[in-house]
C-alpha cells in the first residue's frame, strides 16, 4: 500500500526495486562487469537490444500523440541510432548480416507488440524500465566496457550509453512525469505488475545469453 503524499515515482521504485536486481548478478552481466568477455560476446547483447529498442521507438512514435505517454518521449533519449553506430563499430557494415536473437529476445519483443502500441501505461512500463535503466545503472555499464576494451579515447563501441544531457535532468524530468500522470490507484497498479514482467524479460535475454556463450557461472 502506498504512503499518503507519496509520488508514483517512489511508489514504482520501491515496488520493482527487488527486480531490478535480478539482471546485475545474472552470469553474462556478471561477467562483462568483471572483463570476462571478448568483444563479440559484448557485440551479442548490443545484438539483442537493437529489436527492443527499434521496437519500443515505433511505439514512440505510435504514442507521440497521447496526452499521457506523449511526454514521456523527450529529445535526447532515443538509442537506435546509438545502437546502431555500435554495431557497425563491433560487426562492420554488414552488421544487420550479423545479427541474431536468442528466444528471450523474441518473447521480450512480443510483448512490447502486444502492449506498447495501444496501452499508454504499458508503453510507460517499458520505456521506463529501459530508459530510466540506461540513465542510471547503464552509465557503470559503458564505463566498465569502455575500460575492459579500452574505448577511453571515443564513444566508439559505447555510444548507445552516451546521452546528450545529463542523466539526472533527464530522471528528474522523467519521475515529475510519473508523479503527474493521471493515473487512478488500478491503473498505477497494472503498471508496477508491468515493470516487473519487463525486468523478468530483460533478466531472460542475458541468462539465455549467458547459456549460449556458455559463461561459467561459478568462475
Amino acid at each position: 500500500m502506498s504512503r499518503p503524499g507519496r509520488g508514483f515515482a517512489a511508489e514504482l521504485r520501491e515496488a520493482t526495486w527487488s527486480d531490478h536486481g535480478d539482471n546485475e548478478g545474472s552470469p553474462y552481466m556478471t561477467a562483462l562487469f568483471d572483463g570476462r568477455l571478448g568483444r563479440e560476446e559484448y557485440a551479442a547483447l548490443v545484438a539483442q537490444l537493437h529489436p527492443v529498442y527499434d521496437l519500443l521507438e515505433r511505439a514512440a512514435d505510435a504514442m507521440a500523440a497521447d496526452p499521457v505517454a506523449g511526454p514521456f518521449i523527450m529529445d535526447g533519449l532515443r538509442r537506435r541510432e546509438a545502437l546502431e553506430a555500435d554495431l557497425a563499430y563491433l560487426y562492420g557494415p554488414a552488421w544487420r548480416d550479423r545479427l541474431t536473437t536468442v528466444e528471450a529476445t523474441r518473447r521480450y519483443c512480443a510483448r512490447l507488440r502486444e502492449v506498447c502500441f495501444g496501452w499508454p501505461g504499458g508503453f510507460v512500463a517499458h520505456h521506463y524500465t529501459r530508459y530510466l535503466g540506461d540513465l542510471s545503472g547503464g552509465q557503470y555499464i559503458g564505463v566498465q566496457v569502455r575500460k575492459n576494451f579500452g574505448l577511453a579515447a571515443g564513444d566508439d563501441g559505447v555510444r548507445f550509453y552516451r546521452f546528450p544531457g545529463k542523466p539526472k535532468t533527464y530522471k528528474d524530468r522523467y519521475r515529475a512525469l510519473l508523479d503527474d500522470a493521471p493515473w487512478d490507484r488500478a491503473e498505477r497498479a497494472r503498471i508496477i505488475a508491468e515493470v516487473k514482467r519487463a525486468y523478468r524479460l530483460n533478466a531472460a535475454v542475458t541468462a539465455d545469453l549467458g547459456r549460449d556463450l556458455r559463461i561459467d557461472p561459478a568462475a
